[in-house]
C-alpha cells in the first residue's frame, strides 16, 4: 500500500511493460512493470508497485517500494519499503522505513546528509 506517494504521478510504467536503459525523470514515476538499467532523479519520487520487478541501481529524492528491486537504492530524502517488497541491495538515505513483512537483503545506511548521486 503506497501511502502519501500516490499523489501527482506524472509517469506510469504499466504492468505489461518491459523497459531497459536509463530512466531519468522529474516529478513522480510509478513502476508496475519490468525495468532493467539505471534510475536517476535529483528531486523526483519513485514508486515501485507490488508486481514490479526492477533490476537497477536507483538514485532519487524519495523511493517507495512495494515490489521487487535488485540493486542499490540511494535517496536524498527517504526510502520506504512496504510489504510485499523484496529488496536485494544496499539502502542509503537520511530516513529509511522498513515495514514488517518486507524481505530485505543488504546493508542499510541511515544518516543525515546522505545525498543522491
Amino acid at each position: 500500500m503506497e501511502k502519501r506517494a500516490d499523489k501527482g504521478i506524472q509517469t506510469l510504467l504499466g504492468p505489461q511493460t518491459t523497459l531497459e536503459g536509463t530512466l531519468t525523470f522529474n516529478g513522480t514515476v510509478r513502476l508496475d512493470g519490468h525495468f532493467t538499467g539505471n534510475i536517476e532523479s535529483e528531486g523526483g519520487t519513485m514508486i515501485v508497485g507490488e508486481k514490479a520487478v526492477i533490476n537497477a541501481n536507483i538514485s532519487v529524492h524519495t523511493a517507495t517500494v512495494s515490489g521487487e528491486v535488485r540493486g542499490n537504492i540511494r535517496a536524498s530524502d527517504r526510502i520506504e519499503l512496504h510489504p510485499p517488497a523484496r529488496v536485494f541491495g544496499d539502502l542509503i538515505a537520511p530516513v529509511v522505513l522498513i515495514d514488517e513483512g518486507v524481505v530485505f537483503d543488504g546493508k542499510c545506511t541511515s544518516a543525515p546528509g546522505s545525498v543522491a548521486g
